[in-house]
């Protein structure tokens, strides 16, 4: 079938009569068409080749299974989906892709020799973000056909998967588009197109690619070999490494979630790009239950309960930051000063620090180089305004992150063995010059606090650093009510610093993991530049992964800043760093919590803990006294005298209102110095005495339980 045909019989019905505000493009791109042609060329001499090289190297080879079965095989000819068939029919259904000696494998590219062989399904980690990755193709491919887009980025991530594309004359996705895109993806995903591994020199990777000034530049960046690798499936062709699933009918349900911008940073001017994100699952029942699931989450967002409950609100003369009211600086307090009473347990010294440096401080730490697009930089006032020249230093820059300031504070003055760990903790307000586009609720700002702390060690005392920060984070995650799990971060392309030393400290890190006891995975080359990390993604009350907590190791800050301590020989040594930080931005913890409860906070947290409701006029002075007693022990009391509403209609409101607890005051009550209390799921606790009912509950909101309401 030619080009044309093949692009004709992939048009949609009714898609002009959607009013597409993007227009659908009325013929293919001359571009797509050349690319398609080139990869079919170069597709139909990989097929000659390979068939030869599979004469050739005719051999038996062995493939271990889990669990230690051992099957043959033949070279370059057994796939991994003919072996999936030999175990079991539904093995071969359900896999997406493979592992073979532990690195991804498409289902349908032979085995070259003896190796282990893995299936993975969608039910792992690992096959979702295959299967995930195919899915953003089938967006990438619905977005060339329909709007003639200009293909950029589009990896999956921990919920789904997005992609980015340039779209000419300043033209836009609508939220109202996005059905006609989906159904588009539908379409696609239906036709079941196969995936087509093929690898490609350099140059023809530029020739496929020769229209596309995103890709190119890619190309430049990150293929470092002679070949890589492109992925074909059905007119789309795109650089990737792969693996994907085997065709799209694979994928039964999809659905496209969100539409914004994203700008792709280049050495020239920045590029807006359109941003489309989406969902999809290889059943059209399990879309469905997700379609469920989101509705629950939507119902917990934290924007809405922000609203609702008067926690913060956003301004657009401040974009990117959050105006936190009295009751959600409550909150926000409450795990500020959970933290610290953590600190003063665990032996850290909080310090604060300058939020403006010159930009050489960047430099000197490699921020500057790796890190400067995304950091706010000013001129400064005076002479050089006047008279600006572009040497660095005259530049000034909001901080990022609060790590070279602390290597300062260490190398102040002349330190000793005596003083390690020395261990410091800052809340100081930090910046970072986030997309618009990427900006969401608490989740991503442009200003934020972080529960920042670097640890300076001997080596010596590294591997029992590393095991306190991994307690901290447990015990800090189970009060908060989380789940987690961990993995390990190692050495990425643009690293900083000797490969001997990333060696130790991995093996440092991985060390401490094992004896830690929590289930890891490993993340090749997914560490900062400067150092290894163990990341750590939190689950919360829907089973959706956060990552906030972090623990990196760097060896690099202390060789940079010069950072020196006297050692028990007498001769100066060089210290060791660690980041830590366990809740990670605390506006993005406050939004994850306001979530992962639905609004009805835990007493220690709460915002809304107690109000004191009378029952008629006569009773609002002792109600006042009432909350006046809540106030003075530090707990959070309101009242509710608007007697025009009924007792059971001003209940039933603070109840709606998660209010955890009600006290009403009658006469009897008044007259006996009582409260009768009542929590907000209308369990009625009856009468007690206020100054008890009082300090039951300073009780109960020192040890931040829970469960409050059921212990009182």
């Amino acid at each position: 079938m030619g080009l044309y045909q093949r692009w004709r019989r992939l048009r949609f019905p009714g898609l002009h009569a959607c009013g597409l505000h993007t227009a659908a493009v009325p013929t293919p791109p001359h571009w797509l068409v050349e690319r398609l042609g080139l990869f079919e060329e170069l597709w139909a001499a990989h097929v000659k080749r390979f068939k030869s090289l599979a004469q050739k190297e005719h051999r038996n080879i062995k493939i271990t299974l889990p669990g230690g079965q051992k099957v043959e095989a033949v070279a370059w000819n057994t796939t991994p989906y003919q072996l999936a068939k030999q175990i079991s029919p539904t093995l071969a259904d359900t896999a997406v892709a493979a592992q073979v000696n532990g690195e991804p494998y498409d289902l349908e590219r032979p085995l070259e020799t003896d190796c282990d062989l893995r299936f993975l399904t969608f039910d792992s980690t690992e096959g979702k973000a295959v299967f995930w990755h195919s899915s953003t193709h089938v967006l990438g491919a619905a977005a060339e056909q329909l709007l003639g887009a200009i293909l950029c980025r589009g990896p999956s991530t921990d919920c789904g998967f997005y992609h980015d594309f340039f779209l000419e004359k300043e033209r836009t996705i609508r939220g109202s588009e996005l059905p006609v895109l989906e159904r588009v993806c539908q379409e696609l995903a239906a036709a079941a197109q196969p995936f087509r591994r093929l690898e490609a020199s350099q140059d023809q990777l530029r020739q496929l690619f020769k229209d596309n000034p995103f890709k190119l530049r890619l190309i430049e960046e990150k293929v470092t070999g002679p070949t890589a690798t492109v992925y074909g499936c059905g007119m789309l062709v795109d650089l990737c490494r792969g693996p994907h699933v085997r065709h799209t009918g694979q994928i039964g349900g999809l659905k496209l979630l969100t539409n914004s911008s994203s700008v792709w940073r280049s050495p020239g001017a920045p590029e807006t790009l359109q941003r489309v994100s989406g969902i999809s699952f290889p059943t059209s029942k399990e879309l469905r239950a997700w379609e469920e699931w989101r509705e629950e989450a939507e119902l917990r967002d934290h924007r809405r309960i922000g609203k609702e409950q008067e926690l913060f609100f956003f301004h657009k003369l401040s974009p990117g930051s959050c105006f936190f009211l009295p009751r959600g600086t409550r909150v926000y307090n409450a795990l500020v000063a959970f933290i610290r009473a953590e600190y003063t347990r665990r032996g850290f010294s909080e310090v604060k620090t300058p939020t403006l440096f010159s930009t050489k401080l960047w430099e000197m730490s490699g921020h500057w180089e790796h890190y400067k697009e995304d950091m706010f930089a000013l001129q400064p006032p005076g002479p050089q305004r006047d008279h600006p020249t572009s040497h660095p230093t005259d530049t000034l820059a909001l901080k990022p992150m609060n790590c070279p300031a602390h290597c300062l504070m260490f190398a102040h003055r002349p330190r000793s063995w005596r003083e390690l760990p020395l261990r410091l903790a800052d809340f100081g307000t930090l910046h970072r010059a986030e997309a618009s586009g990427s900006l969401g609720g608490l989740t991503r700002l442009r200003c934020f606090q972080q529960d920042d702390a670097h640890i300076f060690c001997a080596p010596d005392q590294l591997e029992a650093e590393i095991q306190g920060c991994l307690d901290f984070l447990r015990s800090v995650y189970a009060v908060l009510g989380f789940s987690f799990r961990l993995a390990l971060s190692t050495r990425p392309s643009d690293f900083l610093g000797e490969p001997c030393l990333w060696d130790q400290a991995e093996q440092v890190l991985q060390q401490a993991l094992e004896e830690f006891g929590e289930p890891w995975q490993l993340n090749p080359g997914d560490g900062a530049f400067y150092g290894p990390k163990i990341d750590v993604h939190l689950h919360d009350a829907l089973g959706r992964p956060h990552q906030c907590g972090t623990i990196q190791l760097d060896f690099q800050l202390p060789l940079r800043f010069d950072l020196q301590y006297k050692g028990q020989a007498g001769a100066l040594e060089r210290p060791v760093l660690i980041h830590r930080a366990i809740l990670g931005s605390v506006e993005r913890m406050l939004g994850v919590l306001a979530e992962s409860c639905g609004g009805k906070w835990p007493l220690w947290l709460s915002p809304l803990q107690v109000v004191v409701i009378p029952v008629g006029p006569e009773q609002e002075d002792y109600a006042r006294e009432a909350q006046q007693s809540l106030q003075a022990a530090g707990l959070v009391g309101d009242l509710d005298a608007d007697c025009t509403l009924t007792l059971g209609r001003r209940v039933r409101r603070a109840q709606l209102a998660n209010y955890n607890f009600q006290f009403v005051v009658g006469q009897k009550e008044q007259s006996k110095r009582t409260v009768n209390i009542r929590t907000r799921d209308n369990r009625r606790l009856g009468e007690r005495d206020l100054m008890g009912a009082v300090g039951r509950l300073l009780e109960l909101h020192d040890s931040r339980v829970p469960n409050a309401e059921e212990l009182f």
